[in-house]
């Protein structure tokens, strides 16, 4: 797949009747069903899901959370290929606030897993929390063969033992365009949790398989890092980074993802969540809404 593919408007109608949509509730209801909050790393990142009713809301005391940021790539936070260090460490606060009993922040590295907790500062952001919370999980003795009996092609994979037992699974990923699949938000986030991603490129279409994931993968809060923003060039870079210096947070990763899309430019250019096929198929399957124009979208500035 090319970036051409992703630039490419779907003919089918979008909204068809009959879809639904388990996190719609009123979507002009008083509780915003987005919150997009400006500022600083970490006082965004509090500020956006203070907006949606706080940490509280998604952790319950005595939960084990798994907390999926971007940190596979060996460079630091300027380079916007890993999630902001600041905006995983106030997550990794507020979950301990709300009483968290387990926390782990996890990824399946692409660069030499040490170097890329390091040099991404997001190893020290957690240790400066709590010691031991944060890893690359590499070994296949760490993950378990699990079934995915809503998959229309991905029906199985080895997922990680601590996704598998998780009460609570937060996204956090950086905003960043994909070669292959448009963008690298929440949906496609998910695929550092499982052990054979290559499938997904070989065997199957990949915006498909993103979306099965989606279907056993289902965070309860998604945090999308748009302080800074690789439009092009991703997902590792080099390539043209913005600096909008946000934060989106939503119950829904297919409306935090759509957020996303329609905020900034990529390649150049604005899109539209329907030009991202895993968004729109997402969408398509009931797993959330990416018409945004219908939700309640609060915006924050701190």
């Amino acid at each position: 797949m090319l970036r051409r593919d992703f630039l490419k408007l779907n003919a089918i109608g979008i909204l068809g009747c009959g879809l639904s949509f388990p996190f719609a509730g009123d979507a002009f209801a008083a509780d915003p069903y987005l919150v997009v909050a400006k500022g600083e790393p970490g006082p965004a990142t509090r500020a956006a899901v203070q907006g949606l009713g706080g940490m509280a809301r998604f952790v319950q005391p005595g939960q084990k959370v798994v907390i999926k940021p971007n940190m596979s790539f060996d460079q630091g936070p300027a380079a916007a290929v890993n999630t902001h260090p600041d905006v995983v460490r106030e997550l990794v606060v507020m979950c301990k606030e709300a009483g968290a009993g387990k926390i782990r922040v996890l990824d399946h590295s692409l660069h030499n897993p040490r170097q890329s907790l390091e040099r991404s500062g997001i190893l020290a952001a957690c240790d400066s929390v709590e010691t031991g919370i944060c890893h690359h999980l590499m070994s296949g003795s760490q993950y378990a063969e699990a079934t995915i009996p809503d998959g229309k092609e991905m029906r199985k994979n080895a997922f990680m033992k601590d996704v598998l037992e998780a009460d609570v699974i937060i996204a956090a990923p950086v905003a960043k365009s994909h070669s292959s699949a448009g963008v690298s938000l929440c949906l496609k986030g998910q695929m550092g949790l499982i052990q054979d991603r290559h499938v997904m490129h070989s065997r199957y279409d990949l915006d498909v398989s993103i979306v099965d994931l989606a279907t056993r993968v289902k965070p309860a809060l998604s945090v999308v890092d748009a302080t800074r923003v690789l439009t092009s060039g991703g997902p590792g870079g080099p390539g043209r980074i913005i600096t909008p210096g946000e934060v989106i947070a939503s119950a829904d990763p297919v409306a935090a993802d759509a957020m996303a899309v329609s905020s900034y430019e990529w390649y150049g250019r604005k899109q539209k969540p329907r030009q991202v096929a895993h968004i729109r198929l997402a969408h398509e399957r009931g797993l959330g809404r990416m018409d945004i124009d219908a939700l309640n979208v609060a915006r924050i500035a701190v």
